[in-house]
């Protein structure tokens, strides 16, 4: 039997994807982030920051398993970073615009991805913490861009 902690951290399965475990979590994430939308701003944040601190905890002990720095396989990171890029559309009602999310997501993405800095030196964090950080890090980053996009009405 799995391990909880491993189920957590690969999002009950979805880091096992063949191609692109990242991106697929990512994905799944945005529907359940639509979600804690719904229910206001706070909800939002609340539900990134539980995930963040869930898998700093189920990722880390997953990876010491797995002997890795950062297993593929983890990707609740991807999750709560996902959550984090969503957060200037709960904050300016914007939850019922499809745009707003399909920008959150690829801006996620590109920065997850890309890793500039000082994305990459959060990765370099020891366990658990610097598998989360990096992606809360970019999700920050998608998240400040968004809001900017949001505010002009550029989207």
């Amino acid at each position: 039997m799995t391990p909880f902690s491993t189920r957590l951290a690969t999002v009950f399965g979805i880091g096992w994807f063949p191609f692109a475990p990242g991106t697929a979590a990512s994905f799944v994430a945005l529907p359940l982030g639509w979600i804690l939308i719904r229910f206001g701003w706070q909800s939002a944040l609340v539900g990134a920051g539980l995930a963040m601190l869930i898998g700093i905890w189920a990722c880390g002990l997953h990876a010491r398993k797995a002997g890795r720095h950062d297993p593929s396989e983890c990707v609740l990171d991807e999750v709560a970073g996902q959550w984090t890029a969503l957060l200037p559309i709960a904050l300016m009602g914007r939850g019922d615009d499809w745009r707003p999310f399909a920008m959150a997501f690829l801006l996620f993405r590109l920065f997850d991805i890309t890793k500039p800095w000082p994305v990459a030196r959060a990765e370099r964090l020891p366990g658990g913490l610097g598998i989360m950080a990096d992606d809360i890090v970019a999700g920050a980053f998608a998240a400040a861009i968004l809001y900017g996009t949001l505010a002009i009405r550029l989207v």
